[in-house]
């Protein structure tokens, strides 16, 4: 359906009203909210190899899936980061269902701002555009030998240790099925 201009600019100087009478800050995610699968979350877990003593970090972790699953099924510690509040807080509720709140914590942050010394692996499920600009500060602050898992998207030419594929896209979606997993070489490897 096509809309003539004048309600097109109508609706977006109406938006710009609304969002300059609120308080909350405006973020600007840079990839579009997706969750992985419940296939997905397991799948990324195992090929990353996550153990009881890791520190899980989920980069753009929406809703928690991740984060929880790698406290309550694999017994890690985790951290979520999303620059959406709500994003945030529907995972902490997720967290407190889960009982693994002792396990996680979850912070409202800019992924490019997060401190990821901590890591031992990192969990994405973000754009090639952004894994790209990623990349620099992931082989900067991770310590050789953490593990990096990408769902869908590649990093150029840092190509993975290991893919796999999992489940099928017969179910109708294209997410969750090509799984990437890169090993943090030794910093003169780089």
């Amino acid at each position: 359906m096509r809309f003539p201009r004048a309600s097109c600019a109508l609706v977006l100087l109406s938006t710009a009203a609304l969002v300059a009478q609120t308080d909350q800050p405006v973020f600007h995610p840079e990839v579009p909210y997706v969750p992985t699968t419940p296939e997905g979350v397991h799948a990324m877990l195992k090929l990353a190899d996550v153990k009881k003593t890791d520190v899980v970090y989920d980069l753009g972790c929406g809703d928690g899936r991740i984060v929880v699953a790698a406290a309550k099924d694999f017994g890690a510690h985790a951290v979520g980061i999303d620059i959406d509040p709500q994003r945030i807080k529907e995972a902490r509720e997720n967290a407190r269902k889960a009982g693994v709140e002792n396990l996680v914590r979850f912070e409202e942050n800019d992924l490019f701002k997060a401190d990821l010394h901590d890591a031992t692996v990192v969990t994405l499920f973000l754009l090639t555009s952004v894994n790209l600009k990623l990349r620099p500060k992931l082989l900067a602050e991770l310590r050789p030998g953490a593990r990096v898992v990408s769902n869908t998207f590649e990093m150029g030419d840092w190509k993975p240790d290991k893919e796999i594929t999992v489940g099928s896209q017969e179910d109708g979606s294209y997410w969750s099925h090509h799984l990437l997993l890169w090993v943090v070489p030794p910093r003169d490897a780089k």
